[in-house]
């Protein structure tokens, strides 16, 4: 990741125009990131990938006919968050106020692509940068100890794109997802944590959860996490569970071309379900609605909501979230996967805003239109 070039500002000079980059911007990109970064620069190759492939936006400003600075801003799938993913501007052509341009175009964009939320992560060892967020508007939401390459600090900021304040919600503690097939453990662990604060979130309980819980076979690779399992895993380390899920036939058996993993995926699930109905986990055959969902969350109650990843990711595979909270307009989730080849951190993951329409239609997996959660909550004291 690559941190964000001290910019200070005084206002002089011809005024600077901002415009979008293309790839003939290739070299004044480089040529800036090498005059403005120390460590953690973007290669060539990032900057194609980003300029031709990936979902963001990429400005330039100039000044003086020359390309002087540049926003890099990362979109997260069809949510409503955005990322400053990278800001700079040429040591030889600051202080014009091209740095305050840049971040007022960069945020416009987001605005206008839909985003309600900009974040950004800036070295700790930088008052300059900091103080121009504060200045338009960041807010400090978290700290990183030993993000950079040299072993500084980052510190988190956000920004209501609208004008008011993101809301604090801090209440579930965030756990990334260390494989590519425990985004169920990683989210029940989420959950955990927020119930039962003692528990250690660390890989060897992430890897125990998925073993206690999973359908051995998915997709391609390892086995996903059926929600029974994860019901059954909740209430093994301390959580009342209940599982709301449509149908009462096996789940994610399209997603998996051979009968005989099918067979195994069929008899997984009829074991699980079994076990759920023996324990006593309420199941109910019906998907709960989104505003339904944010009642039980006002209740106290955590959702782990299963969602299809193409909506965040363009891969048509199961997934699942942490409900965090919600306001008049968005859904907020923690997403476990912190896709890091897409040049994403957990800044990207943390109480991401999600439209509460957008939210209804993310929260259903595959061709049978799957809906499934599952509820834990704090024992009630006998």
């Amino acid at each position: 990741m690559t941190a964000v070039a001290s910019i200070a500002e005084a206002g002089r000079g011809k005024p600077p125009s901002v415009r979008p980059a293309t790839l003939s911007d290739l070299p004044a990109l480089l040529r800036i990131e090498e005059r403005s970064f120390q460590y953690d620069r973007l290669s060539r190759r990032s900057f194609h990938h980003l300029l031709t492939r990936g979902h963001a936006i990429c400005l330039v400003g100039e000044a003086d006919d020359d390309v002087a600075g540049y926003a890099l801003v990362l979109l997260h799938g069809s949510t409503a968050l955005a990322r400053l993913y990278s800001f700079a501007v040429d040591p030889d052509h600051r202080r014009l106020g091209l740095g305050r341009r840049l971040l007022s175009a960069a945020e416009a964009a987001a605005r206008e692509d839909g985003r309600a939320v900009m974040r950004l992560e800036v070295r700790a060892d930088d008052p300059q940068s900091r103080a121009l967020y504060e200045r338009a508007g960041y807010q400090e939401f978290g700290r990183v100890e030993d993000y950079y390459e040299d072993g500084c600090p980052a510190i988190r900021m956000q920004k209501d794109l609208a004008g008011g304040d993101v809301p604090e919600l801090a209440r579930v503690p965030f756990y990334g997802q260390t494989t590519d097939f425990t985004c169920g453990p990683a989210a029940l662990m989420m959950a955990l944590k927020a119930l039962i604060p003692e528990i250690r979130l660390d890989r060897s309980l992430e890897i125990r959860l998925w073993r206690e819980s999973t359908l051995v076979y998915m997709t391609s690779g390892h086995g996903g996490c059926d929600p029974f399992g994860l019901a059954l895993a909740a209430r093994k380390h301390g959580l009342e569970a209940e599982v709301h899920v449509t149908g009462e036939g096996p789940l994610f058996l399209e997603s998996v071309r051979s009968e005989q993993k099918r067979e195994i995926m069929r008899l997984v699930q009829e074991d699980f379900r079994a076990a759920a109905a023996e324990a006593g986990i309420p199941i109910a055959h019906k998907g709960l609605s989104v505003r339904e969902l944010i009642r039980r969350m006002d209740a106290g109650a955590i959702p782990i909501v299963l969602i299809s990843s193409f909506r965040l990711y363009r891969t048509k595979e199961p997934h699942w979230v942490v409900m965090t909270g919600h306001d008049d307009k968005f859904v907020y989730m923690h997403d476990p996967y912190v896709d890091s080849e897409g040049h994403k951190s957990e800044t990207d993951g943390i109480n991401v805003p999600v439209a509460i329409g957008e939210f209804e239609r993310m929260a259903r997996y595959g061709s049978a239109r799957l809906r499934a959660a599952v509820i834990v909550s704090r024992p009630e004291p006998r």
